[in-house]
């Protein structure tokens, strides 16, 4: 496939500047043109079901990779956001009605695609008194009823103006995987996440585990957006403090001149030095390089996460 490696970037401390909105990517960071029958299948198989998936929404790096292994992340409740988060690309306004049948459609993609393990996404809701609770719980079981060997991850929306009621839905449909990033360190919340709260993420994922302590939790956050090292460090104790058992660490990068800009980006070491710290704060799986996704190899990252977990209550 043609690689799209693009020039060294050989001062990235000056990744941003005025007359440079978009600044060029380092060596390290590359990604592939699709261009697979895998790639291909996977793709029409989206389109026949009338699927939107955030790797398009979001222009993930890693969707020719992913999609030529059928893999992908499925964004469920439209294609339009209620929020105006800085970093992402999925568009800001009224959404529509929610589409009653779109569970049933995902549930035959999945099993279509043959997917051992699948991920499922979605915009925030804010119109909707649940924020999309009942919507993710459906999804799920009609996924376990299709598809009953597929293990299931979520990526949700934080419910910030939810009853209580809502994440409990969510809950009890029991998804293997509960996902919700935190996405940056507290004091870059009012520029990164404007209509979210550090804080009520924090204790969303705390909450999960409260109600069902044998889920999986996973957070992510972006690096490259303008934070401290010692930031991100206290970012990992908070997820401890959670009792979440997966991060992901990404590097952040500007999806249009408009968004918010690439304060530098982080080197290979540096993600290193990253996981090896999240390792020592005792997390069941850290991935963290500059091409990290939240979705990225998720399959093979659960299989490792549920080996991790029985290991560890072998030593108990």
């Amino acid at each position: 496939m043609r690689d799209l490696k693009l020039p060294d970037q050989r001062h990235p401390e000056k990744a941003h500047r005025p007359d440079n909105a978009q600044p060029k990517k380092p060596s390290w960071i590359r990604v592939k043109a699709p261009t697979s029958d895998g790639y291909r299948k996977t793709r029409d198989i989206l389109r026949e079901k009338k699927l939107v998936t955030v790797c398009e929404e979001a222009g993930c790096p890693n969707v020719g990779e992913c999609w030529s292994q059928g893999h992908a992340t499925m964004m469920i409740m439209g294609e339009i956001c209620t929020r105006g988060c800085t970093f992402c690309n999925v568009a800001t306004g009224k959404p529509n009605a929610l589409d009653a049948f779109e569970p049933g459609r995902v549930a035959h993609a999945v099993s279509e695609l043959g997917l051992n393990h699948v991920v499922i996404t979605s915009v925030d809701r804010d119109d909707l008194d649940d924020g999309g609770a009942e919507h993710f719980a459906q999804t799920i079981r009609a996924i376990r009823h299709r598809s009953p060997g597929t293990t299931i991850e979520i990526l949700t929306p934080d419910f910030l103006k939810c009853p209580p009621e809502a994440l409990e839905k969510v809950v009890e449909a029991r998804p293997d995987v509960f996902n919700h990033n935190l996405e940056t360190v507290p004091g870059l919340y009012h520029e990164v996440r404007p209509g979210a709260r550090y804080f009520h993420s924090l204790r969303l994922l705390q909450r999960v585990k409260e109600l069902d302590p044998t889920l999986f939790t996973k957070s992510g956050i972006m690096v490259g957006l303008g934070e401290e090292r010692l930031g991100v460090l206290q970012v990992m104790d908070d997820m401890r403090s959670a009792d979440v058992d997966f991060l992901t660490v990404g590097q952040y990068l500007q999806p249009t001149p408009k968004h918010h800009a690439v304060s530098r980006f982080i080197t290979p070491d540096e993600f290193q030095a990253y996981e090896a710290a999240a390792w020592g704060k005792g997390f069941l799986m850290v991935s963290a390089t500059p091409l990290t996704r939240s979705s990225y190899h998720a399959g093979e990252d659960f299989a490792r996460l549920r080996a991790a977990r029985l290991a560890t209550l072998g030593r108990a």
